[in-house]
């Protein structure tokens, strides 16, 4: 018999991967050019060339006892190092090496981090919609996940709600900047005013509250939008970083937690940090894909590729009647859910169909007939429920351009369905 704690995580499955595995199914029955997956946020743009050549050159000139050795817990102090000026040269900071524990992404990242941070009990906060793997990795220490609703349109930080759901049993805050699954990146005010508030209820409640932000997709902003690093802006920062979507590495799991020194007892911090990292299991990030990021730091991913996939897609979807939000970052695009409805106009308020109706859209968690009717026309995309946030849905635009140029005249008899 599993255990008592795991039996909810088989109960919720996670939605995308489900959704993924069924595009599967579809593109064996209708072929993979007529199925419009936008399920998954997995990277159609290639691995810089300079990455790839980087294995080749390591495993060609290296001592193959350093390139599948072990080495410290916290990772290649060479590798930490060149990751660490690199970001002095850009954002204006004063890491070295011990600032930084190189993980198995970002997800491994924060668990590292709450189980370095959380009692039994100790609340985490964090801001609806979410990446909906939050609740497990703070379920993981036994923590309590507390949520706040966003700010609609903006989708900015709700200020007021998230100091209201403050306690004296916070422990840390998750940020995710740029935002899974909405798009949008918070700007430097809203960083302040969060900062702002967390300063106040540190000295209200007399313990440290840690700032997490999670950022996988620091580098995939559009608009000359710019994501704040928060430790410029407070103390007890964490941040927790991920080459999943920057260098097109999904699959290769290598990131990193960086704990300044301004935190509260950071070399405390650093050093559990550092164990937590051995004790989850993962011991070590992988050393060979450590020693090519190592040498690889300022490459990215093709964002013209990105952008040109956000353009087509948000504007043929606002063509054809549906509300999105614009997104600034990341490659998600969140999309409200319409209305089925006979002559209904977008000002009334009331019952249609089995669904909450204000403004013309349905605004609780009844998404699944949105998300079923599209299925109709092979398009596949992740209702809002999954990320605490229903009424709306998740596209990843991180796909063929061609897939989402073939995807609007089915989305057009999905729009006309729903009378858009």
């Amino acid at each position: 018999m599993i255990s008592a704690k795991m039996r909810p995580f088989l109960e919720n499955n996670s939605a995308i991967r489900m959704m993924f595995e069924e595009g599967k199914k579809m593109a064996e029955l209708y072929g993979a050019d007529r199925v419009y997956d936008f399920s998954l946020g997995n990277p159609n743009v290639p691995a810089p060339e300079k990455l790839n050549q980087a294995i080749r050159d390591i495993l060609d000139e290296e001592d193959s006892r350093l390139v599948h050795g072990y080495m410290s817990n916290a990772g290649f102090p060479q590798v930490r190092a060149a990751i660490a000026e690199n970001l002095n040269r850009r954002f204006g900071t004063k890491f070295t090496e011990k600032n930084l524990i190189m993980t198995v992404g970002a997800g491994s990242g924060l668990n590292v981090a709450l189980k370095t941070l959380l009692d039994p009990g100790d609340e985490v906060i964090t801001f609806s919609p979410y990446f909906l793997e939050y609740r497990a990795y703070v379920t993981n220490y036994d923590g309590v996940l507390v949520t706040v609703a966003p700010d609609e349109p903006t989708f900015q930080i709700n200020q007021e709600e998230f100091r209201a759901r403050i306690s004296a049993k916070t422990k840390a805050v998750i940020i995710n900047n740029p935002n899974n699954p909405t798009g949008v990146v918070y700007s430097e005010a809203t960083i302040r005013a969060l900062s702002a508030i967390l300063e106040e209820k540190q000295k209200e409640y007399g313990h440290a509250i840690y700032l997490i932000s999670d950022e996988p997709y620091r580098e995939l902003v559009f608009d000359g939008a710019v994501v704040p690093f928060v430790t410029k802006y407070y103390g007890n920062a964490i941040v927790v970083y991920s080459y999943s979507k920057s260098l097109s590495l999904p699959g290769e799991r290598i990131g990193y937690v960086l704990i300044p020194d301004e935190l509260e007892d950071s070399d405390m911090v650093i050093d559990a940090a550092t164990i937590a990292n051995r004790i989850s299991g993962c011991v070590n990030a992988p050393s060979l894909i450590q020693l090519a990021v190592g040498r690889c730091v300022d490459c990215s991913a093709d964002l013209d590729f990105y952008d040109r996939n956000r353009k087509a897609l948000y504007d043929g979807l606002t063509k054809l009647g549906f509300t999105c939000v614009q997104p600034q970052g990341a490659f998600y695009l969140w999309m409200k859910i319409p209305v089925r409805s006979a002559g209904m106009s977008g000002s009334d308020v009331g019952r249609q169909d089995g669904l909450t109706v204000e403004n013309g859209f349905a605004n609780v968690d009844q998404e699944a007939e949105f998300v079923e009717a599209a299925k109709k026309y092979h398009i596949l995309m992740v209702p809002g429920s999954s990320f605490a946030c229903p009424g709306y849905v998740r596209l990843a635009y991180c796909v063929a351009y061609e897939t989402i140029v073939s995807s609007l005249p089915e989305f057009a008899k999905l729009a006309r369905e729903y009378m858009l």
